[in-house]
């Protein structure tokens, strides 16, 4: 039986992860328990014995144009630091893997409707804001830990989407809600559905192994298939239509706010399929 602590009690993921974990057809398999990392009580918990610690804690993506300065520290502090010296203990205390969850934010969050961003395995990453820059630090900190007795494990999963999902899944599914009609643009996304990320945590608790990995569902997905079938779960039918694309094209080219949302929005961001 594989003994699994999941810090940062109440997360999407980690809650997520728990549950997928606890099925009926893998019972006596795992034993999951969560530890609360708000405060310094979570120092106090005794690690030897697990397997695995799933690091989950953390500030997720949030609007990062109203922030203040103490708030950005905040982000380094909890997403950098707390998961140092969470790797840190668990190391010092016998535990045989370390998963990080990070994110495709690491290579910054820049998308064109102009021309296809693909990541392979030589892109390097290049946060371009604090967040992205928190969680690329915190790897560059935890990597140097790993050894033949501690594997260190970095996910860096695109947009993560399932019933319940955080960040941008919610600006999607406000957009699905309120539009009847919405632009068919050809744009592709690498994206993950939770239930699949669970599997891959399944199977990398599992292998036991460290080193960087890229989980992604096996199809890109485009904005507008994503908002149709965001609507759909939710009993509204949202009709695609081609007759946008020209005016997506020309805001794509405008300065500021405008090109921004629109280049956010219908850009192409993807994992090349080599990558794992």
């Amino acid at each position: 039986m594989k003994k699994v602590l999941i810090t940062g009690t109440g997360s999407y993921i980690g809650t997520s992860v728990e549950k997928y974990l606890n099925r009926p057809e893998y019972a006596g398999m795992y034993q999951v328990n969560t530890v609360d990392m708000i405060g310094d009580g979570w120092k106090e918990k005794d690690f030897s014995g697990y397997d695995v610690v799933f690091h989950v804690a953390g500030i997720a993506h949030a609007d990062i144009s109203h922030v203040t300065e103490e708030q950005k520290k905040l982000y380094y502090r909890v997403n950098r630091d707390l998961a140092v010296s969470t790797a840190k203990k668990a190391k010092r205390e016998g535990v045989r893997q370390f998963i990080y969850m990070s994110s495709i934010i690491v290579y910054g969050e820049t998308t064109s409707i102009r021309k296809e961003r693909v990541i392979t395995k030589d892109t390097k990453p290049h946060p371009t804001s604090f967040y992205g820059d928190s969680k690329w630090k915190a790897e560059q900190k935890l990597t140097p830990l790993g050894d033949e007795n501690f594997h260190v494990a970095i996910l860096r999963p695109p947009m993560i989407y399932g019933e319940g999902g955080k960040g941008n899944y919610q600006t999607l599914k406000k957009i699905a809600m309120k539009v009847p009609v919405f632009p068919d643009f050809p744009n592709r996304r690498s994206m993950l559905a939770v239930e699949n990320l669970c599997e891959y945590v399944r199977q990398l608790i599992e292998e036991g192994k460290g080193g960087v990995f890229f989980p992604q569902d096996l199809q890109y997905v485009k904005t507008a298939e994503m908002v149709k079938k965001i609507a759909a779960e939710n009993g509204k039918a949202v009709h695609l239509i081609k007759g946008f694309n020209w005016g997506i094209r020309l805001a794509g080219h405008v300065p500021g706010k405008i090109g921004g949302m629109a280049n956010k929005a219908f850009g192409s961001l993807i994992y090349d399929h080599s990558l794992e």
